[in-house]
């Protein structure tokens, strides 16, 4: 295969080299293109989404289909604005001149993508990619080989391999790419693969975006409507059944309404899919065995609130609930990326923000509050990726903000035009005028320094 790929990256850099993908009409009607077939072959993802996920239509076409469209969308509308040249001043020591920033593809770009959304987080970084005029190779997970199969399958159907080329397999295919020079590495995934990727992005000093995650708080102060708070963490909780890179990782609620929120969270566990959710065909499974038995692993049967059922045969394990959890606890040691849920309490929030920056920096931070100055502390004092108040998951849904971590959760951001700048590098000009050359610059000094310390002082 190695050799195949080396071809490959060969052909991409000739196709790009020709310049057609700089022309802005080219990269409109590919991501044109690329809508249309989606749209052809909806049922079919859906129909992937459900065999390597057992992903409900409803939330494949919400989190997956949906959000893409609205990329895609966004992207059509506003290439041509975001490709023009910047025009920015010019200090006055360069008199006479102008200055300007122009927008350039990378090249030849590498996008990994993970399988717990493995269509969206395939085509939403792709989409910025195309839309900033470079050539990709495309790497789907192998853990979602139905969704990977259906990517190539639309990827060749609307571009040749020269342009846009999806690579299946496992961890050789992934070593193989890496051993390629790339010009910009996109990588969604793990913290301890993003390490390795960053660390084969160095050798050719290839810029890289790692969208990774961690253990994302949620905060609940106890002036909040608790139900309201319940209902909208369950939710963001039990997407893709807790497989979710920005999923409340654990709850840190006020010890005068813990009672209350476990009580409603129990309630809205019940009420979203039944007394028995493994038997619930719209609720979705754990992606394979290892990461199943993982997650039962960090399950303290004295600890479980409610839930702790599992099924081994559907590879489901029910919304659980963990109470009197203690950070030495090993559901506090590790992202959890399932449907468990510890809670932990606190009295003063001070301990919240103590507690939350003495470990890696989180992917995201949801607090549910009514009080403004509360809302202020958390925001100004914890570093985090992005998040929500009275809210989860949803900051996620707008290609009119970032997304992206920050330390030990990721780096660099995309989504709308932060996607086509990711995918951009920013080529600074000056324009001088050749009408007017002053001589202040050039030897010999002389007498020349007591005016240049007016000019620059």
């Amino acid at each position: 295969m190695s050799n195949n790929i080396k071809i490959l990256v060969e052909k991409q850099r000739a196709y790009f080299s020709a310049g057609k993908t700089k022309d802005i009409s080219f990269r409109i009607n590919a991501l044109k293109r690329l809508k249309t077939v989606i749209k052809e072959n909806e049922n079919d993802i859906l129909s992937a989404l459900k065999k390597d996920l057992n992903k409900a239509p409803f939330e494949a076409y919400a989190t997956e289909i949906g959000f893409i469209y609205n990329e895609l969308n966004d992207a059509i509308k506003n290439i041509r604005k975001w490709s023009r040249d910047k025009r920015v001043r010019t200090p006055v020591t360069q008199f006479k001149s102008s200055s300007f920033i122009v927008s350039e593809p990378y090249g030849i770009v590498l996008i990994m993508s993970p399988w717990n959304y493995p269509f969206q987080l395939t085509i939403a970084p792709l989409i910025g990619a195309v839309a900033a005029g470079n050539c990709a190779v495309v790497k789907p997970s192998a853990y979602s080989p139905n969704t990977s199969a259906v990517l190539n399958r639309i990827i060749s159907c609307c571009f040749g391999k020269e342009y846009i080329a999806v690579v299946e397999g496992g961890r050789e295919a992934n070593q193989e790419l890496l051993n390629e020079k790339f010009d910009y590495i996109f990588f969604t995934g793990s913290i301890e693969v993003g390490r390795f990727v960053m660390e084969k992005a160095s050798k050719n000093l290839t810029p890289v975006t790692l969208e990774l995650g961690g253990k994302s708080p949620c905060i609940v102060d106890k002036e909040v409507d608790i139900d309201l708070a319940a209902r909208r963490i369950i939710w963001g909780k039990t997407i893709n059944s807790g497989q979710t890179c920005v999923a409340p990782d654990y709850v840190y609620v006020h010890k005068d309404v813990k009672s209350s929120l476990l009580g409603s969270m129990k309630k809205y566990i019940t009420r979203f899919y039944g007394e028995h959710p493994c038997k619930n065909p719209h609720y979705p499974r754990i992606v394979n065995e290892k990461h199943f038995k993982r997650l039962l692993g960090l399950i303290d049967e004295e600890k479980i609130y409610f839930g702790g059922d599992y099924d081994q045969s559907t590879l489901q394990i029910s919304p659980t609930i963990l109470d009197n959890v203690v950070w030495e606890d090993p559901v506090m040691k590790e992202e959890i990326f399932g449907p468990i849920l510890p809670v932990l309490a606190f009295e003063d929030p001070s301990e919240v923000i103590s507690a939350i920056n003495s470990r890696p920096k989180p992917l995201a931070l949801y607090l549910f509050t009514g009080n403004k100055r509360l809302e202020n502390e958390i925001i100004r004092n914890i570093s985090f990726g992005g998040g929500c108040i009275n809210d989860t998951i949803v900051h996620l849904a707008t290609p009119h903000m970032p997304f992206g971590g920050v330390g030990e959760s990721g780096m660099g951001s995309y989504h709308g035009r932060w996607s086509f700048d990711t995918f951009t590098h920013k080529k600074s000009i000056m324009k001088k005028s050749c009408l007017i050359d002053l001589i202040l610059r050039y030897p010999p000094y002389n007498n020349k320094f007591d005016m240049l310390k007016k000019i620059m002082k």
